[in-house]
Parts: C-alpha cells; structure tokens; sequence
C-alpha cells in the first residue's frame, strides 16, 4: 500500500484513540498519556501504538495493561470514525523516547560539569 496513505491512516488512527483514551474512565489510566506514534502494517491487519505515560515504572505497566484490556473499545472506536474495509487490531507499546532522550541530556550535563571542573583545576594550577 502507498507510504503515504498508511501515514495518512496512522495520523487518523492517533487522533481517534487519543480521544478514545481521554474518554476512557479506568482507574489504571495514567492522566498524563499521549499517543506519540501509530505504525499501520502494509495490509491494514495491525496497528502498533506507541504511548507515553509520564509516570513510574509501574503506573506506566499499569497503564498499558488498561490500554490492552480496552483493545475492543479502541478497535470499535476506530472503526466508527474512520472508513476503513477492515479495521487493524491495536496493540500498544510505550514509547521510552523521552526518558531516553531525558538520560541522555542528564549525561551531557554531567560531562560539561567535569570539563568546567577540569578547566577550573588547570586554571588554579598554572
């Protein structure tokens, strides 16, 4: 299938379970989780959707766990707002991009404080 047309699907596909999500009233839901990505497979059959859940390691696995279990209702949900011949089976991954991303700056920060550190210790030095 068209690149294009899969992206086109997967951006719909992301608007519809974000709302999904915002409606969904289960307990386990996280309240600070987005939808960052929806790959759509070539056949339409999947769609893996990537969620980010600014939390603990634990709210995130509960969270997920909430996504897996509303499977049906996102599936239902997609299937009302867009017009598609076969509606693809969600399934949910957490996307770590931002704690990565977060570590890696923490890193960063941490190699020019050394650097300061040294350039001060060969400045008192000379």
């Amino acid at each position: 299938m068209n690149e294009k047309r899969l992206d086109r699907i997967g951006h719909e596909i992301m608007k519809v379970v974000s709302e999904s999500i915002r409606d969904m009233k289960d307990p386990r839901m996280h309240p600070l989780t987005s939808v960052t990505k929806v790959k759509v497979t070539n056949d339409l059959s999947f769609a893996e959707i990537f969620v980010s859940v600014y939390g603990t390691k634990e709210e995130k696995q509960d969270t997920l766990y909430a996504l897996e279990n509303a499977t049906g209702y996102i599936r239902k949900s997609i299937s009302a707002n867009i017009d598609l011949r076969h509606t693809p089976e969600p399934k949910f991954s957490l996307d770590e991009t931002m704690e990565e991303a977060s570590s890696m700056e923490a890193l960063i920060r941490e190699v020019r404080q050394r650097d300061k550190e040294m350039e001060q210790a060969r400045n008192e030095q000379e």
